[in-house]
């Protein structure tokens, strides 16, 4: 596995869901990183960032999906 750091994410457009409440407790998603998905807490914006290769994000999202009763 390799492991790189995603540079500057002063540009990032953080969309939080719509499901979220109003109490913090949310994660952010910035698609728009540099060559990667990023996801951070939202009550620490300026704290840890995990960041995902777009096809393991889809990979992520998928094995959700799956496991996530209707």
């Amino acid at each position: 596995m390799t492991t790189r750091l995603l540079g500057d994410l002063s540009r990032a457009q953080w969309k939080r869901s719509t499901y979220s409440h109003q109490n913090g407790n949310c994660v952010e998603v910035a698609f728009n990183a540099p060559g990667a998905v990023a996801v951070r807490d939202s009550k620490e914006p300026g704290g840890p960032v995990l960041a995902f290769a777009p096809g393991g994000w889809q990979a992520l999202l998928t094995a959700l999906t799956a496991t996530t009763p209707e």
